[in-house]
């Protein structure tokens, strides 16, 4: 890999990582585990740029320091499910959406994430009742992807991440 690119990828990692840490400190919504989830913009935006290798060190580098700087290590799990999930997802729609509907591939990788996090919410807590919040976190994940989808369709449209 060329200097050039592992710097590109280096900094979109890293200005993942300062959305997810600023998102952190962002309590809007009262739902247990809901988050807008703005660092997958940069996710969004990496899968439809680069390879799916590139794109999966940025996502798998941002979900593990994310997990330490965030001061929560035992949520790396969910974090790393979901993030699975997610970007496979995403990664197999953005063969079939083209590139003017980016935001349908990021509400796909949201209610993926948020069914990959559950499926192991069910397996830690060994109980069917977590699922209650699934239809609230798809309802949020939807809408929270819907506007991800769109800001990284706004950066690639107007090229602004590349100049």
């Amino acid at each position: 890999m060329k200097a050039h690119k592992l710097a590109r990828l280096a900094l979109l990692t890293a200005l993942a990582l300062i959305i997810f840490i600023i998102e952190l400190r962002i309590d809007i919504i009262p739902i247990p585990g809901a988050k807008l989830g703005l660092a997958n913009i940069i996710t969004v935006y990496a899968v439809y740029k680069y390879s799916a290798k590139e794109t999966a060190m940025i996502v798998f580098a941002r979900v593990l320091l994310g997990s330490i700087f965030g001061g929560n290590i035992s949520a790396i799990m969910y974090s790393l499910v979901g993030a699975i999930c997610c970007l496979t997802g995403m990664l197999i729609v953005k063969r079939i959406v083209p590139l003017k509907y980016i935001w349908l591939s990021s509400i796909i990788g949201a209610i993926l994430h948020n069914t990959g996090q559950m499926i192991v919410a069910v397996m830690v807590m060994r109980s069917f009742a977590v699922l209650s919040i699934y239809p609230f976190l798809i309802i949020t994940g939807c809408i929270a992807g819907a506007f991800t989808g769109l800001c990284a369709q706004f950066l690639i449209s107007r090229k602004l991440i590349e100049k």
